[in-house]
């Protein structure tokens, strides 16, 4: 209505004033009110999240106007939790509350992009060609061309094209590599599934029809750490953070929560007030000691040295002086403790600690029939007889009923107590060498110089083997003491005498490297294994990623797991190990593979571990400083360890521990013909073709052009703004566009070359001939692309979340329209796969494809290589596909069909059945139901299969497989475990039998999921989640070797690297920082920094970085922190421009100046994007790079193990891992200023003598 008369000024009675004058009522206009009430009117309110890789899982509430999204907040409807618990709410953090801002941003991708140059060259190959394959085949194959477009990838020149041409593009050229590559050639890079699972999917999905290859995430982005599959044959596993409140003792060491698990910070704060003392680990003053009691800051990268001191320290207070009966009857029921290890005796006259002893090893198999080799053998301490006690993985394959860790006899069934330690019942005492690594002299890092080899003395007992000889055997518990060098009154000179002799791993010897006093050591490690013995287990250590980004990350890891299991806390509610790095867990996993991977058409997919494929294909292998031999142990045998790191991978390829892509030298889909003229299989022909040499591993020949990987697709990723180590060799020599490296090949250097891998003197450069992304904004991954499609913001597409932070899952939810040309990731792919079957018509029909396996873990190969290590391309073993070499599989493809196999489930869910981590169970009941919900395809290649036809079905598909998400399909897969258990755990789900969680039902709740077989903690009103827990309370092996917590590695590459137990291992040399210090010096001193990436406050890797609202309270562009000493000594000044660079690079930031960094290390948060604020560098002289432009992989030789027990390869389960943390950068001030453009803002910054005068 109209105001006016509120308008008037005359005749208005003024308020009297109130509040003793204080306050005054007053008559103005008040329309600037309509503008805020209009600012938050809604017309409705949808519930979705962000698909973020945050883990932090948050459900808001988008409120939507005229069809915009106008803001959002959280929701606050979790359902709840028991009474003795707090709730989850609230969750949510700054950055998820600014992301509406992305939707009508500057930066939001509206439209199909090409690059001029391509389009250019696209439009006049069609005008001369009818068929679009020969028109892309007519661009590709004149190399004048094909580096007229890849030159400029990352400068720049997009202009906007439209779906139906941005489409026939990539379907052509994924036709014409796959036709004349094969499509093992055709590459996707998609992260952490659980965050958006169907988007994921649509892009995998696409790629296994295809026989394309999906790239790891988890080992690549250093999330993965390797301890755990180790210890637990886990990939990872849990607990929720509502169990920290279930804790009385917390150590968070390397996590920063309150900065990078803000939603779930306020139950760390929470369980305070219950008593619960909490210690913060952190090199750094972070913003989690705040939090704490305690803070203990060792040297960054010597995490393994405090936590050998504190097992030193908990083993002598607990185990031997006064041992707690909870911990000695945890270990002997729940570890490798009490196993028999055969020891070696070495020319010196002492012993070397070899493998664990089997069944196989003694007369008559000790009566096991069934797998004896994988049976390992302990002794019972009542009748002092050796026993092959239940449990061990010989006993999950073939023995059903005898999976399980109740203690008795495998061949008799009597109960057993198993021997801890032989000390007492040892036929005599010997010496045995333990390597020692802590010596090693270096700049930046405090030593304690010790022997190479220390000698222990350990109580032995003497056997006789099958053959009739005489071995002597120590048990795991006497190993482990003597490494953690406690004295047992057996006269060992290099045990500690007390805590103050500095001997390994004493406090004393802990605190010179560390610099953590030894009292504090001793007082934490007391009070953490005390609290764990009077409350059984709830002691609990929360763990960041970043220590788990150097190169040893394994010590780090295993230190405290060890320290865990020694207190008996893993299994045990508010106990344990609590592991959080990205959004991990794919709850519904198992209803999620065949729709992600194709599985439901065909088996196997095309999976590479990412860390491998970059490595290789980057040729950041060119550039290698370190050596295999430099990381050998004393003990070693050095002759049978030669080459380099590519070499190690490459023989890790052929004999099946890893997977390898591209797979061949040959075309794979050329395989089946040639053998069919031969008149052999596909398999015989390939063996004998790789024992002649006619075929090779691609591996073998990286920079011949037919095994270059040619078309890339990277979705729900910032590839090369986020993740991409080694960045300035992948701008080299995969984009073979401009880049930054500073450091000299091998060839250039003089240096050794490797001995599998073939040498060019000019490495392949531009190996990609295509490169998509799919983005909602425009990152730096897509500047480097060729063609960039808009997809849907996380408001505006149907999917689903889960996290491991809580059990609960939620969606993803349009609440308005893709804007603009957006369309959602499944729309996407369902496109290009509608093309691709119109393109591939004359060129590709029903094909033959054979494909490359690794040995599996979970799978009954995993048993594949029981001793030693032998190489059939030495001569060492005959090449048998699935035992000393990767299985060769046939996969019949059906290309002009593609599109109706990806839009509808396929046969083979009702003929094979779904399943995972080696069970499985029948679908036919959860095939007919998706009938009856998405309805059938009525006529063409999948008449009467279920649809797939929307991102809502898919997400039905998942729902209805998933045992976590139908009750009835729980039942099945705990039935499924107990036929090989023994034991009955179908009671874990019977009461929600009749569950069934539907897509509409978490768009109104999160919902809980069900207690799974595929995850080892229970999901239950009682309990919180927690890992291990089913494995402790329901007696379920480890899918380890021993069917237990494997504290020792027997492997013989494991025990050949001096890691078959825990030791302290320092920092590698990366030689990166040297051969730069001051060779293009500009006035400016210059001193080399560890570099360290630790995950920001303003962003959730790079996304949110260039957010507005972000930018606005953060700094504004890329920052690097320093120590006030370093600053000083640099005459840097705080908001000053440096320069960090070494041999991979360099880049430009800011200089955040703190006193609470220390000296001698340099921090960049991740991930600050090289599109803010970002002025040129001196040493490139092109614009600064990112945070991964001074860094470069460095694999690790026992990362590549397989075919053995859990170390057996598992897509992001177990593989080389992307360390970076061992970097050193050199950093100076800047001198000129020059942002690249013409703008006139450069300057010169006043120089660094001039201000000290």
């Amino acid at each position: 209505m109209s105001k006016f008369l509120d308008r008037l000024r005359y005749f208005k009675q003024l308020a009297e004033p109130f509040s003793d004058g204080h306050g005054q009522t007053l008559n103005t206009n008040r329309d600037w009110e309509d503008g805020y009430r209009s600012r938050w009117q809604h017309d409705k309110i949808v519930r979705s999240t962000h698909g973020v890789n945050c883990t932090g899982s948050c459900s808001w509430k988008i409120y939507v106007k005229n069809g915009l999204v106008t803001w959002e907040t959280q929701q606050t409807d979790y359902p709840r939790t028991r009474p003795d618990l707090p709730n989850h709410e609230p969750r949510g953090c700054p950055r998820g509350a600014s992301y509406s801002w992305y939707l009508y941003s500057a930066n939001r991708l509206k439209y199909p992009m090409m690059r001029k140059r391509l389009m250019k060259l696209w439009r006049e190959a069609k005008l001369t060609h009818s068929d679009p394959v020969d028109a892309w085949a007519s661009i590709v194959n004149a190399p004048e061309k094909t580096q007229y477009y890849k030159q400029i990838r990352g400068r720049g020149g997009f202009v906007r094209s439209d779906w139906n041409e941005v489409n026939e593009l990539i379907a052509a050229s994924n036709v014409y590599t796959a036709k004349t590559f094969g499509p093992d050639r055709i590459i996707g890079f998609s992260p952490i599934p659980a965050m958006s699972m169907v988007s994921y999917a649509a892009g995998a999905r696409y790629l296994s029809l295809l026989g394309g290859v999906c790239l790891s995430f988890y080992d690549w982005y250093c999330d993965l750490p390797p301890a755990s599959p180790m210890t637990w044959g886990e990939q990872t596993d849990v607990p929720e953070s509502a169990d920290w409140y279930n804790s009385s003792y917390i150590i968070a060491w390397g996590s920063n929560v309150p900065q990078t698990r803000t939603p779930d910070a306020h139950f760390f704060t929470e369980v305070r007030y219950k008593g619960t003392k909490t210690v913060a680990v952190t090199p750094d003053y972070a913003e989690i000691a705040k939090l704490c009691d305690q803070w203990l800051n060792p040297k960054q990268g010597t995490d393994s040295a405090m936590a050998l001191a504190m097992g030193h320290v908990i083993l002598k207070e607990f185990h031997l002086d006064k041992p707690s009966q909870y911990f000695s009857e945890y270990v002997r029921q729940y570890t490798d403790l009490p196993m028999l290890v055969l020891l070696e005796p070495r020319e010196d006259g002492y012993y070397a600690a070899g493998r664990m002893l089997r069944a196989s090893d003694l007369v008559d198999n000790l009566g096991q029939d069934n797998n004896p080799q994988w049976k390992t053998i302990a002794i019972d301490d009542a009748s002092g007889n050796l026993t092959a006690p239940q449990g061990s993985i010989g006993y999950r394959w073939g023995d059903q009923g005898k999976w399980n860790l109740e203690q008795r006899d495998g061949v008799s069934g009597e109960e057993v107590k198993l021997r801890l330690s032989l000390l007492g019942s040892h036929d005599e005492v010997v010496d045995v060498g333990f390597p020692y690594f802590g010596g090693a002299v270096s700049e930046h890092f405090n030593n304690v110089e010790l022997q190479d080899i220390l000698l222990h003395k350990l109580p032995v007992k003497r056997l006789t083997l099958a053959d009739g000889s005489e071995a002597l055997v120590a048990c795991v518990y006497d190993l482990t003491m003597a490494n953690y060098g406690l004295d047992r009154g057996l006269g060992d000179d290099n045990c500690a005498r007390d805590y103050d002799d500095v001997k390994a791993y004493s406090p004393a010897w802990a605190e010179k490297i560390t610099g953590v006093s030894r009292q504090n050591i001793i007082r934490i490690a007391r009070e953490f294994a005390d609290n764990a013995d009077k409350t059984h287990g709830r002691s609990m250590v929360i763990v960041g990623a970043g220590i788990n980004h150097w190169y040893h990350m394994d010590m780090n890891y295993r230190g405290i797991i060890n320290m865990l299991i020694f207190c008996g806390c893993v299994g045990q509610s508010g106990g344990g190990w609590a592991h959080y790095v990205g959004q991990e867990k794919l709850r519904p996993q198992t209803g999620w593979m065949p729709l992600a991977f194709g599985l439901d058409w065909q088996r196997p997919p095309r999976h590479m571990n990412s860390t491998s494929f970059f490595y290789n294909h980057s040729s950041q292998w060119r550039y290698e400083t370190v050596a295999p031999q430099e990381l050998l142990s004393p003990l070693a045998d050095k002759s049978r360890f030669s080459g380099s790191m590519i070499d190690f991978n490459v023989r890790a390829e052929r004999m099946g521990w890893l997977p390898s892509a591209p797979q061949l030298n040959v075309n794979p889909l050329d395989i089946a013909k040639k053998a069919r003229a031969a008149g052999l299989t596909p398999q015989e022909y390939t063996v004998a073709a790789l024992k002649s040499g006619d075929i090779k591993f691609a591996a073998e020949q990286p920079d011949s052009p037919q095994n270059y990987p040619r078309n890339l697709f990277i979705w729900r990723s910032n590839l090369l703004g986020s993740s991409g180590k080694g960045h300035e060799y992948m701008l080299k020599y995969l984009l073979g566009t401009e880049h930054g490296i500073q450091g000299q090949d091998l060839g250039t250097a003089g240096s050794v070359k490797p001995e599998e891998v073939e040498w060019r003197e000019q490495g392949g450069e531009g190996k990609l001939d295509l490169v998509v992304t799919l983005d909602f904004r425009m990152s730096s991954t897509c500047l480097y692309s060729d063609i960039v499609l808009p997809t849907a913001t996380w408001y505006e597409k149907d999917d689903m979340n889960t996290s491991d932070m809580h059990p609960f899952i939620h969606p993803l939810s349009a609440a308005v329209d893709p804007a603009w040309d957006s369309k959602s990731d499944w729309e996407i792919y369902k496109g290009i796969a509608k093309t691709f079957s119109r393109v591939c018509q004359g060129h590709l029909g029903q094909e033959t494809d054979l494909v490359t396996l690794p040995i599996q873990h979970d799978s009954p190969a995993e048993m594949a290589q029981p001793f030693g290590v032998d190489d059939w391309k030495k001569g060492e073993c005959d090449l048998i596909p699935g035992k000393t070499a990767p299985h060769l599989m046939v996969v019949e493809r059906d290309y002009p069909n593609l599109y109706e196999r990806y839009t509808s489930l396929g046969p083979l869910m009702d003929k094979l059945g779904n399943g995972g981590k080696g069970i499985g169970w029948n679908t036919q009941t959860e095939v007919d139901f998706l009938k009856k919900l998405n309805y059938t395809k009525a006529e063409g290649a999948a008449a009467g299969r279920p649809k797939i036809e929307t991102a809502i079905d898919a997400a039905e598909v998942i729902l209805s497989l998933a045992p976590e998400t139908n009750g009835q399909v729980a039942v099945k897969a705990w039935e499924a475990l107990s036929k090989v258990t023994g034991r009955d755990h179908t009671h874990l789900a019977l009461n929600k039998e009749d569950e069934k969680i539907r897509f509409r039902d978490i768009q109104a709740q999160p919902r809980k999921i069900i207690s799974s077989p595929t995850w080892s903690g229970l999901e239950d009103e009682h309990v919180s989640y927690n890992a291990c827990y089913t494995n402790v309370h329901e007696l379920i092996p480890w899918r380890t070797l021993s069917g237990r917590q494997q504290l020792y590695q027997d492997h013989e590459w494991m025990r050949a690297f001096g890691e078959s137990l825990l030791v302290y291992r320092p920092p590698v040399d990366t030689r990166a920082a040297d051969p730069v210090m001051n060779q293009k010096p500009n006035g400016n001193p210059e001193k080399a920094l560890n570099f360290l990436t630790p995950h920001q406050k303003w962003g959730i890797h790079s996304t949110y970085s260039d957010n507005l609202l972000m930018l606005t309270l953060g700094r504004g562009g890329p920052i690097i922190w320093l120590s006030e000493d370093d600053a000083s000594e640099l005459g840097i000044k705080d908001n000053d421009w440096i320069e960090a660079f070494n041999a991979n690079g360099a880049l430009t930031a800011r200089a955040v100046v703190s006193q609470r960094v220390p000296a001698g290390m340099t921090m960049m948060y991740h991930a600050q994007e090289r599109i803010i604020n970002l002025p040129g560098s001196e040493i490139t002289q092109q614009r600064g790079g990112i945070h991964n432009s001074v860094t470069r992989i460095t694999p690790k030789p026992t990362h590549m193990i397989g075919g053995y027990a859990q170390l057996a390869y598992g897509f992001n389960y177990y593989g080389t891992v992307g360390s970076n943390r061992d970097e050193f950068v050199v950093v100076r001030k800047m001198k000129r200023i020059d942002w690249l453009d013409d703008e006139g803002q450069d300057y010169v910054q006043q120089a660094v003598q001039q201000e000290k005068a």
